[in-house]
C-alpha cells in the first residue's frame, strides 16, 4: 500500500476510522470523507504525528451527488491519482416494516446505496487508469434478510449487486472489486441507527464486548485489498455459516435468525 492513494468514506468513526489508521500505517496516502470535519481534523492531526504519510480530508455528505463529485475531484487535485476507493459510509435502522416511516427507508438507501453509486461513478475512470481497487463495505445483511432491518438489508443487497456487476463489466480493464461483509462489529453504527420515526436510536441493543473490533475488521479488509480478493465474509458463526445455511437450509435459517433477533432488548419479535 506504500504511496497508494486511498479514499475512505465514513472515515470519522468506526470501521472507516480504523481503516484510516490501518492503511496510513502501511504507507498509503489517505483522503478522508465524512460530514463531521471536527473529527476528521482530529484524526488528520493524530495520523501526521504517528505516520510519515500524506493525509487530507473533505467534507462530504454521500447522499449529495455534487459532494461526491467534489470528493473525487479534490482528491485528484491533491494526489493526482486514485488507487483505492472504499465505500464505507453507512447507517442502520431498527424497526419492523409495519411501523417504519418510508422516509427512513429512503434515508438508508440514499446513504448506503446511492452514496456508493455516486462515489463509484466519479472515481471509476481514475480507478480504471490505475487498475486499482473498488471496495464496498456491506454486511451479512447483504446476504440474508435481517428482521427489523428491512431498509438496511435492502440497501446492502443493492450494493452487493451493483458492485458484482461493476466487476463483470470491468473484467478486461484490470479493475479489482472487493465486497466485504463484516458480521456484528463493535462500532457506533447501532448508536446512530434510525428507529421507526427517523430518530437516532442512541444506544445499542447488543452486548458489544464480544464482537469483532473495528480494528480487526479493518485489518481483514486491508489484507483483502492487497490480495485483490473479490469478497470477504467475516466471522464463522455469524458470517460464513449463515451464508452457507441461506443456500442449503433457508427455512431453518429463517427461524434461527428470528429467534436470535427476538433476544434483543425491546424486540418486536416474540
Amino acid at each position: 500500500m506504500q504511496d497508494k492513494v486511498v479514499i475512505i468514506t465514513g472515515a470519522s468513526s468506526g470501521i472507516g476510522k480504523a481503516l484510516v489508521y490501518n492503511l496510513a500505517s502501511k504507507g498509503a496516502k489517505i483522503s478522508m470523507a465524512a460530514r463531521n470535519t471536527k473529527k476528521l481534523e482530529e484524526i488528520k492531526n493524530d495520523i501526521e504525528k504517528k505516520f510519515s504519510t500524506q493525509i487530507t480530508y473533505i467534507k462530504c455528505d454521500v447522499t449529495k451527488e455534487l459532494d461526491c463529485k467534489n470528493l473525487i475531484n479534490t482528491t485528484i487535485k491533491d494526489f493526482r491519482k486514485i488507487d483505492v476507493l472504499i465505500n464505507n459510509a453507512g447507517i442502520s435502522m431498527r424497526a419492523i416494516f409495519d411501523d417504519v416511516k418510508l422516509s427512513v427507508i429512503r434515508d438508508l438507501m440514499n446513504v448506503n446505496f446511492w452514496g456508493t453509486v455516486y462515489c463509484t461513478k466519479f472515481a471509476l475512470p481514475y480507478l480504471q487508469k490505475s487498475k486499482g481497487s473498488l471496495v464496498g463495505i456491506i454486511s451479512i445483511a447483504g446476504y440474508i434478510g435481517l428482521p427489523g432491518r428491512t431498509a438496511y438489508s435492502a440497501s446492502k443487497f443493492a450494493v452487493r449487486g451493483f458492485l458484482d456487476t461493476i466487476r463483470i463489466e470491468n473484467l478486461k480493464k484490470g479493475l479489482h472489486v472487493l465486497v466485504a461483509a463484516p458480521g456484528f462489529t463493535a462500532s457506533n453504527v447501532r448508536l446512530s441507527a434510525l428507529v421507526a420515526d427517523g430518530k437516532q436510536q442512541g444506544e445499542t441493543p447488543r452486548d458489544e464486548s464480544n464482537m469483532m473490533s473495528a480494528e480487526k475488521c479493518a485489518e481483514i479488509i486491508s489484507k483483502g485489498i492487497i490480495k485483490r480478493k473479490r469478497k470477504i465474509i467475516m466471522t464463522f458463526e455469524e458470517g460464513k455459516l449463515t451464508v452457507f445455511l441461506s443456500k442449503w437450509m433457508p427455512k431453518i435459517l429463517d427461524k434461527l435468525i428470528y429467534n436470535h433477533m427476538a433476544k434483543e432488548p425491546n424486540s418486536p419479535f416474540k
